[in-house]
């Protein structure tokens, strides 16, 4: 059997995908890993024979495609966050990093290890692939009567800590929310009510009676009293239309208007008198339809410019993404995958349904060019030298480079013809594919390594420097995050796993929060916690 596995690498990645699938099911107490437990079981499955590794091919490729459609994902969000709490975060991951290293280098001191050992205690107990290349990178000046021991020092340092920095920081989380008494579904429940509560959308016909309400076009009379609605429906004398922003009411108009329920009883006291008519269940000559949006050519465009009530006499009057109904305005841009519900006169629901594409075969397939794209930009911002002080130069790597690239280009969402973000399904199945194959190929190319270095007796030290370290940095971070900072526990997982710079730890935090805040967590800080992790690490080789 281990023959076989050694010698199909396919065989062996489902063998283990599955295994860590049906382990992460377990739960023990109310705590299961997810699909963080595919890296442990592929330490398990390592540590049996130092022939069952998945090519290092594996773990990259996945980890690229991981942090790329988590970027995608994030980089609105991301750039939003900047301009709210961008310094607090980034201030927050660097401190509890820069406490990390000083406790590496107290461990050092203590146990009279050099400063490459150090080093790689810190990159492995932060779980920092990029740190520890990084050290390695500022051995090769040293002399070469040195270079091999130091070399070795760093990476056993980093192997048998990396380990228990993940599955430390995995238990700190499970630990800190039973203590807490964090309740992710609450909290989950909690944003959905927050965000229904400001917008629980309703329809209300409403009676124009009012002289504040003549005169003025719709648009004029939302923007004027800041309402956040829309005006779909109107019937004036027996003849029945869509109501658009150039609409003038007249009194007598009967006006369906769609919105929150606050904004909505407020534009009824403007207009005049919500009456019990619903103008929304003729449905003779003006229909509705949700309608898929799969054509690129609509995505990433405020709705203004798309002019459906110009072309078409439509209007969209709900967009659903994901989970969350809102309700749009002439800003709000479309996205692959939106599902949207438009308002039109029933001989042009066709024609609007095939320009916005309304098809959900689309919505499984992904656009090659711009993905590949993407990626191949991301690689090669990854491999791109940053000069530091000191020679060696800094390289954001297979993680960080695809990362950026997938934040800016989410953020960006459209160049000209080509549109970088992926239908909401394709950018969830990529995105799981990816971090299974990270977890599978890490975990099966260190186990043997790990297994063999804890039957050597001096592992002991560097085992119990990383334990520390990783106990500091997830505590403190998640009891300095929750108590003071107030941050949700949601977010502050994802940023734990962003100043971890662990896939494993962000994919064990969406498993418990259900919802995309790890995910801006995780974005917020990981390319500033790349980077004072790669610094900290030559630091403590050239210092120490």
């Amino acid at each position: 059997m281990i023959r076989l596995l050694a010698d199909s690498p396919l065989l062996l990645l489902f063998v283990v995908s599955a295994l860590g699938f049906l382990v992460g099911r377990l739960h023990l107490g109310g705590f299961h890993l997810g699909v963080a437990a595919v890296l442990f079981v592929g330490l398990g499955v390592g540590a049996v024979d130092p022939a069952l590794q998945l090519p290092e091919f594996v773990p990259v490729f996945g980890l690229a495609l991981f942090v790329y459609t988590v970027g995608l994902t994030s980089g609105p969000g991301f750039f939003a966050s900047l301009r709210r709490r961008g310094l607090r975060d980034a201030a927050f991951a660097a401190g509890v990093l820069l406490v990390a290293a000083a406790l590496a280098a107290l461990a050092a001191r203590a146990a009279g290890l050099p400063g490459a050992a150090a080093a790689g205690v810190f990159a492995g107990a932060t779980t920092s692939t990029p740190a520890l290349a990084s050290a390695l990178e500022v051995i090769k000046s040293a002399p070469e009567a040195a270079r091999a021991a130091l070399s070795s020092g760093a990476v056993v340092g980093y192997s048998v800590t990396y380990p228990a920095g993940v599955l430390g920081t995995l238990g700190a989380i499970g630990l800190l929310q039973r203590l807490f008494r964090v309740d992710d579904q609450a909290e989950l429940r909690s944003r959905r009510d927050a965000a229904a509560a400001a917008q629980r959308l309703t329809n209300v016909t409403v009676r124009v009676a009012r002289d504040e309400a003549l005169g003025a076009t719709a648009g004029e009379l939302r923007r004027r009293h800041g309402l956040h609605v829309l005006f779909g429906r109107m019937r004036r004398g027996g003849e029945l239309a869509i109501a658009t922003d150039a609409t003038v009411f007249e009194r007598g108009d009967l006006v369906c208007v769609i919105g929150g329920e606050d904004d909505v009883l407020a534009a009824a006291l403007l207009l005049g008198e919500a009456t019990t008519e619903h103008l929304e269940f003729d449905r003779s000559l003006i229909d509705y339809r949700r309608m898929f949006v799969s054509r690129p050519g609509v995505t990433e465009r405020p709705l203004r410019e798309l002019r459906l009530p110009e072309r078409f006499g439509a209007i969209v009057t709900r967009v659903r993404r994901g989970d969350v109904d809102f309700l749009p305005d002439d800003q709000t841009e479309l996205e692959l995958g939106d599902r949207v519900r438009v308002v039109a006169p029933r001989e042009r629901m066709d024609d609007v349904a095939r320009y916005l594409g309304d098809s959900f075969k689309a919505l499984s397939e992904i656009d090659i060019i711009t993905f590949s794209l993407g990626i191949a930009l991301g690689l090669l911002l990854g491999s791109a030298p940053i000069p530091l002080p000191g020679g060696a130069p800094l390289k954001l790597g297979f993680a960080g480079g695809p990362l950026v690239a997938g934040l800016v280009l989410g953020r960006v969402g459209r160049t000209g013809p080509l549109v970088w973000t992926l239908p909401y399904s394709a950018n969830l199945t990529l995105r799981q594919l990816g971090v299974v194959m990270f977890l599978a190929g890490v975990g099966t190319r260190s186990g043997y390594s790990f297994a063999h270095t804890l039957q050597q007796g001096g592992a002991a030290a560097l085992i119990g420097s990383g334990a520390v370290i990783t106990a500091v940095v997830a505590f403190g971070a998640l009891l300095v995050g929750y108590r003071l900072l107030r941050i949700p526990m949601g977010t502050l997982t994802g940023m734990l796993a962003g100043i971890q710079t662990q896939p494993a730890v962000l994919a064990f935090s969406l498993e418990q929060a259900r919802s995309d805040a790890p995910n801006t967590g995780y974005a917020s800080v990981y390319p500033v916690a790349t980077l004072v992790k790669i610094v900290a690490a030559q630091l403590l080789v050239r210092l120490l």
